[in-house]
């Protein structure tokens, strides 16, 4: 692809900005190469500054389940942007949320909006330790819930591709209040409980995790994370950040029928725009400031243009319910790119559910961190660097998960189809 105008921005941006990027995996360390400077995107295409069309997997990570640059979205912004852009008062926009989230997401009683997910993972586990008067937590291996000093261990996402999954920075007094295990592990978890048990304010998972790949949890698992933490007195936390109303409406937790305490939310309820929230049981949010001991603030908290966007996107969501023409774009997803590599001789496995799928070049399928690893990145960074030459952007790592929009639903995904298929076939 050409990219002489992309190159001449990331030299300037070395010369400005750490790395040259805001966000470590756009640096394409990992595949290699420079990364396009997109200028405008648009549906299920980005449109890079030297001028060409790349088919979008990425889907800005997530919150872009209607495409982008979505008119309905797009007039909602507009709208609101006639009255200001920031208040730093109560705005009715966070009320209209609030009662949206309540009604779709079964965990969510009471709900405390901030602006990343991030954020909503970091006080989510606070308000875990206030609440229980415990200390220690438990993650798990590959598990990525943004860039917070205790979670930060062994986690996944931009910190695995760049081969530093404990970051510098992290005391090691913070690691020691992080217990890590596999995940799908029962017995490891079991052990877990029996050694700190008393201890253990929270149990933190994606419950389909998704920053180390897409794995799946295998029968029975999630059910025994809620039984087990329920009988020590500990909270569960499903941070669905990524698979909160992208795989149903009411994410994970309505998919598999299990109810957490809490739930760390953002993408799709920003439309494109910074956001994050905490929602869970009323008694536990009620340890919030002002009302409780617990204390979390933000200046731009609730901000109308990105509460004005998700509510359009979530309400779009409502009236749409796309979620079964999504599951079929993932389907045959999964089945092109399995075919041809099997009729290649490629060791490819393609882990689907919804609208997600990843890419492990993996002879078994993948169901924790340690055999995440032990797929073959130099084999997807060829393929990703093929797949961009015909015209199709995937995640620039070999540890994310793939995203799909309802835009992709016209002739975007045969295109796409056609595109990685002699991508594979390059190999």
């Amino acid at each position: 692809m050409k990219s002489h105008t992309s190159n001449h921005l990331f030299e300037s941006a070395k010369k400005l900005i750490p790395g040259g990027v805001n966000s470590p995996v756009r640096a394409f360390r990992s595949v290699g190469g420079t990364p396009f400077f997109t200028k405008r995107a648009d549906g299920a295409f980005l449109y890079t500054a030297d001028e060409e069309r790349l088919i979008d997997f990425v889907c800005t990570w997530g919150p872009a389940i209607h495409g982008h640059n979505n008119p309905t979205i797009h007039k909602a912004i507009q709208s609101a942007l006639e009255n200001g852009t920031s208040f730093g008062t109560p705005n009715p926009y966070e009320v209209e949320m609030a009662q949206l989230l309540k009604n779709i997401v079964p965990s969510v009683e009471k709900v405390r909006m901030c602006n990343s997910g991030t954020e909503a993972t970091m006080s989510a586990i606070r308000l875990a330790r206030g609440y229980t008067k415990r200390d220690k937590i438990i993650k798990f291996a590959g598990c990525y819930h943004g860039h917070v000093d205790s979670l930060l261990v062994q986690a996944g996402s931009g910190a695995l591709t760049l081969g530093n999954p404990n970051s510098a920075g992290i005391p090691e007094s913070f690691a020691n209040e992080t217990i890590v295990i596999n995940y799908n592990d029962t017995q490891a978890l079991n052990e877990a409980f029996q050694k700190y048990g008393a201890s253990i304010a929270c149990v933190i998972v994606e419950p389909f995790p998704a920053n180390c790949g897409l794995i799946l949890p295998k029968e029975g698992y999630l059910e025994e994370l809620r039984s087990i933490t329920k009988k020590h007195g500990s909270l569960l936390i499903f941070d669905e950040v990524m698979t909160g109303f992208r795989l149903a409406l009411g994410g994970v937790q309505e998919l598999v029928n299990i109810t957490p305490d809490l739930t760390a939310m953002g993408k799709i309820i920003g439309g494109g725009l910074p956001v994050g929230a905490i929602g869970g049981k009323a008694e536990i949010m009620d340890h919030l400031a002002p009302d409780g001991p617990v204390y979390q603030a933000g200046t731009l908290s609730g901000n109308p243009l990105a509460l004005a966007a998700g509510i359009a996107s979530l309400k779009k969501l409502i009236e749409e319910a796309p979620y079964h023409s999504l599951e079929m774009l993932g389907k045959r997803m999964q089945d092109a790119l399995s075919s041809v590599a099997q009729e290649q001789g490629i060791p490819l496995q393609v882990p689907q559910v919804g609208s997600m799928f990843a890419l492990f070049f993996n002879e078994t399928p993948v169901s924790n961190f340690p055999e995440a690893l032990q797929s073959d990145t130099d084999l997807f960074s060829r393929f990703f660097k093929e797949a961009l030459q015909r015209g199709v952007y995937l995640p620039p790592s070999a540890y994310e998960t793939c995203f799909i929009s309802t835009a992709h639903e016209a002739s975007a995904i045969d295109e796409a189809i056609d595109s990685l298929t002699q991508a594979i076939k390059a190999l």
